[in-house]
């Protein structure tokens, strides 16, 4: 099994870079292969362009070769996990171009049978805000809903979670803080990977 692994923040020594790391602990130890995407460190340009713009009337549409590179990689993955900073309760602008520019008309969504749609995916957001803050605001029901549904179901992918960490930056930091970050992120993904008779 083939893991795509992608992390999106500029510095390699934050907690999403932690926990990402973790997370491909995970992934090796379950068995998967994995490909590293970090995002920042790669220098994709999550800037829409004319030549990756979808066309309508051709599915077929050769998109640019940046693209139709990380098109292959999407391709190459049994399952895909998504590691991110939840920013103004949505995605990193970078993630989302990604979404934009590499999930595209024609490749991941606008064919049947859809391409994508054997693979399985974990999204995995950081929160600032506590639990509570959170999900009192409906912040965690529409991160969920656009991730599970408005991406990866709208690609197929129906063996889909989404699971947001909260209290990612307390108000009162501890030195057991973080691996309390790293343990819940990478339990959550073991959980997914781990096949059960009634789920999988």
């Amino acid at each position: 099994m083939h893991a795509l692994l992608v992390v999106a923040h500029p510095r390699t020594d934050s907690l999403t870079a932690r926990v990402a790391a973790r997370a491909r602990e995970s992934l090796e130890t379950s068995g998967y292969t994995v490909d590293l995407l970090d995002l920042h460190a790669e220098g994709f340009d999550p800037r829409m362009t004319p030549e990756d713009e979808p066309d309508w009337t051709d599915r077929d549409k050769a998109y640019s070769p940046e693209v139709r590179a990380h098109m292959a990689r999407v391709e190459a993955a049994d399952a895909i996990v998504v590691v991110f900073p939840v920013w103004w309760f949505g995605l990193p602008a970078i993630l989302k171009g990604w979404i934009d520019r590499v999930w595209n008309y024609g490749f991941a969504y606008g064919r049947r049978p859809a391409r994508l749609a054997a693979k399985r995916m974990h999204w995995i957001g950081l929160t600032g805000y506590t639990e509570e803050v959170f999900v009192e605001g409906g912040w965690n029901d529409l991160l969920e809903r656009t991730l599970k549904v408005g991406v990866s179901a709208f690609c197929a992918i129906e063996d889909t979670e989404v699971t947001l960490i909260h209290g990612a930056v307390p108000d009162t930091p501890t030195p057991a803080h973080p691996e309390r970050i790293l343990t819940t992120a990478a339990n959550a993904l073991t959980a997914f990977l781990t096949p059960t008779p009634t789920t999988r």
